[in-house]
């Protein structure tokens, strides 16, 4: 193919990403706007650059780059847990935007480097000023820890031009052992961590809800009762009780209820 012709080729693929990291970023929103766990840690991608594109096309001998390399468009996304990657794998065959062509569990079955991730291929549709088209994308799903070792591999690859020593290669795979070591480790205290974590998401939500509230009793011109409510909110947040901020928000809630039925002008007439 022409090198003029590479922007023109990758343009979709370009478009794929960005669309799928925002997605994939706001299913994390979605969890966490709820006060729930998410298993989504962060997500980034790229497209594949030319000179990888042609490198790997020679490799395989390949025909046609657009059905028969799979990845030029990638996605990662990394998880805190083993489990999360298969309830991620779970949440995109059940999308309706995205079709799963193939998917290659290298967790279970983990390459002899000591590679571990979950790959999923997706036919994803792309709609531009040119038209319509499906093109390939690769998912790559894995923990932090999973993570790490691949970027430090990655890395060593491209140092040695793919072919590492087999002494460091060695010392590869016993860290690839110890990460996943950790992993398994951290899966062992998952629900409390998980529940921390909630906890503290809950407290966040809480807490901007009360501020929202807070604004809308200013909003409604009654300052006292506002600046009231603000100062018991900066107290119990200090103390950092949940609960307390909990019984804050539905004191508010119950207030703005009574402007609501009565009307604003009659608010001073209620307790706080």
């Amino acid at each position: 193919m022409e090198y003029e012709k590479w922007d023109e080729l990758l343009a979709p693929y370009d478009h794929a990403v960005e669309e799928l990291k925002v997605k994939f970023k706001n299913i994390r929103k979605e969890f966490l706007a709820k006060g729930e766990y998410s298993p989504i840690e962060f997500v980034t991608g790229r497209t594949k650059k030319v000179g990888s594109i042609i490198s790997k096309a020679t490799r395989l001998n390949v025909s046609d780059i657009e059905t028969e390399i799979e990845d030029i468009a990638g996605i990662r996304i990394m998880c805190q847990f083993v489990d999360d990657i298969y309830t991620i794998v779970d949440l995109i065959k059940n999308r309706s935007d995205m079709t799963v062509v193939s998917e290659k569990d290298y967790i279970e079955n983990f390459k002899d480097s000591g590679y571990r991730s979950f790959h999923v291929i997706i036919k994803y549709p792309i709609n531009s000023i040119a038209g319509s088209k499906e093109i390939l994308c690769e998912i790559q799903i894995r923990t932090l820890a999973m993570n790490f070792w691949a970027t430090i591999e990655h890395s060593l690859k491209y140092k040695y031009e793919h072919y590492i020593p087999e002494e460091i290669a060695v010392r590869l795979r016993r860290a690839a052992d110890a990460a996943f070591l950790l992993d398994q480790e951290m899966s062992e205290i998952r629900e409390d961590i998980m529940k921390a974590q909630v906890m503290y998401q809950v407290k966040s939500v809480t807490v901007r809800d009360v501020l929202n509230r807070i604004q809308e009793l200013y909003s409604l011109g009654d300052t006292r009762k506002a600046i009231i409510y603000q100062r018991r909110l900066d107290k119990i947040d200090t103390e950092r009780d949940v609960t307390e901020i909990l019984s804050l928000k539905k004191d508010i809630d119950d207030l703005l209820e009574q402007y609501k039925r009565t009307g604003k002008d009659d608010r001073d007439s209620y307790s706080y």
